[in-house]
């Protein structure tokens, strides 16, 4: 069973800083509360073919997974597939202006195998409400002062 979870918000800042700031992993760990850190295997900034290592804490458990940049349109899309790690996994930042702020979609989609695939109905509500938390603290982080 995939696992595919969209989350979205919108932020009171441009499109420019929100997709700067955002895009960039290494600020992942500032606004994902799961991620603690993210280690360049490729010299930054992010481009095509960039790749970096993540941990995080999910669900109990220590992950440490290596994403790769397969698609940047810069201030508007971000697509990043694991190159190894506990189940194959893509993650999709997009942005667009809307009015004043912008509107960000955040989406995370795999293929849990082995016994992981049983688990992927609760995977998927647990990405959500953790990935509607990190969206809430990146609004929160971008529209505050200074």
């Amino acid at each position: 069973m995939p696992v595919d979870v969209q989350v979205e918000t919108t932020i009171a800042a441009p499109r420019e800083r929100v997709a700067a700031f955002a895009g960039d992993p290494g600020n992942a760990p500032r606004w994902y509360t799961n991620i603690k850190s993210v280690d360049w295997v490729t010299p930054p900034p992010v481009a095509l073919g960039s790749r970096m290592t993540f941990v995080a804490h999910f669900l109990g458990k220590r992950l440490e997974y290596t994403y790769e940049v397969v698609e940047r349109v810069p201030g508007e899309k971000l697509v990043m597939r694991t190159a190894q790690g506990p189940f194959p996994m893509e993650t999709t930042y997009t942005w667009e202006t809307r009015g004043d702020g912008t509107f960000m979609t955040l989406r995370n989609r795999g293929e849990p195998s082995g016994f992981s695939r049983l688990m992927a109905p609760m995977m998927a509500m647990a990405m959500r409400r953790a990935t509607t938390q990190d969206l809430a603290r990146l609004k929160a982080l971008l529209e505050g002062p200074g």
